[in-house]
């Protein structure tokens, strides 16, 4: 039996992009022959509202048959064929979505973790990463959470697609079998940067990918970069920049040693105590123009060492 990852080598068609992982034939094919079914029924039934329309118009000296008609024949065809069909999609997708719960007893587990508006990978060497890389055609299953609200993560190459519902763990798995980048996005509406949450799967050969996480988990030496390197992948630049563009919360640029007004009438420095404290236990100060989105901001309590306190706060005041 010829397995369905030997069919998948297919380019992009006017309906799916191209086939990358194990799942891709089985669920174009679904597709397909789901399309077809309708399409032969949609022509026969409108073909047969044309000729009936047609045959029965009223014209002069036509009569109708005042009794109903009655055909056993073609009451049981069309009572059992569209029975059958229908038993046959059922049994076909529960077929495939079996396979799509059931991942192998081996897989490769990547922790995700999803906030507006920024996605964080997770592998177990401790690396972390705002882009999902992959080792081609080996088990690979994503342990998802949300901080905040419901997000989907999706990646259409794959054909591949599972919520993350906040206060529980959600889990999906795949198998690539082409190397190559892929574009991946949230598809559940989670606030006004939805579109913006977007991301890139990149499958890579077993060597290229254990040398792709051998430097990612390695944090630069130098503090500055290092609190770059922390701002792009704890999700910090999902709602501050560094251009001074208002993302969601104030912009990092040029902020540090600044004065603000607070939403309680203090003023307050921006130092090295505020921006811990910013980090740590950020709902106890607000400043004026962000009182509102304060609660969007979750605290670091416990995921931050106090060194990469330090190398964020590096970060920031080279900003100025």
């Amino acid at each position: 039996m010829i397995q369905p990852w030997l069919l998948a080598d297919e380019p992009a068609s006017f309906w799916f992009p191209e086939q990358a992982s194990t799942f891709a034939p089985e669920v174009d094919f679904f597709f397909h022959a789901v399309l077809w079914i309708c399409i032969v029924f949609f022509t026969l039934i409108v073909a047969g509202m044309i000729y009936f329309v047609w045959k029965f118009r009223q014209r002069p000296g036509y009569q109708g048959s005042p009794e109903a008609l009655h055909n056993n024949t073609l009451e049981i065809t069309w009572t059992v064929i569209p029975t059958l069909i229908v038993v046959w999609i059922f049994v076909r997708g529960v077929y495939g979505y079996l396979d799509m719960m059931s991942p192998p007893t081996e897989t490769y587990d990547i922790e995700v973790k999803a906030t507006q508006w920024n996605w964080s990978f997770k592998y177990p060497n401790g690396a972390l990463s705002n882009d999902l890389h992959i080792p081609i055609n080996k088990p690979i299953k994503l342990i998802m959470r949300s901080e905040d609200v419901i997000h989907s993560l999706f990646i259409p190459a794959f054909r591949c697609k599972t919520d993350i519902v906040p206060g529980r763990l959600n889990t999906m798995w795949f198998q690539a079998i082409k190397e190559g980048s892929f574009d991946l996005y949230c598809t559940e509406y989670c606030g006004t940067k939805h579109s913006l949450m977007q991301a890139m799967t990149v499958v890579q050969s077993q060597e290229q990918f254990d040398a792709w996480l051998a430097e990612a988990s390695k944090p630069p030496e130098d503090p500055i970069e290092w609190g770059k390197w922390l701002y792009e992948r704890q999700g910090c630049k999902g709602c501050h920049s560094i251009d001074g563009s208002l993302v969601v919360g104030p912009s990092f640029k040029g902020s540090f040693g600044t004065s603000m007004d607070m939403s309680d009438g203090q003023k307050v420095t921006m130092d090295e105590q505020y921006i811990r404290n910013s980090i740590l236990n950020p709902q106890s100060q607000a400043r004026v123009n962000f009182a509102a989105k304060i609660n969007q901001m979750n605290s670091y309590a416990g995921k931050l060492k106090e060194e990469e306190i330090s190398a964020l706060t590096a970060f920031i005041k080279s900003l100025k």
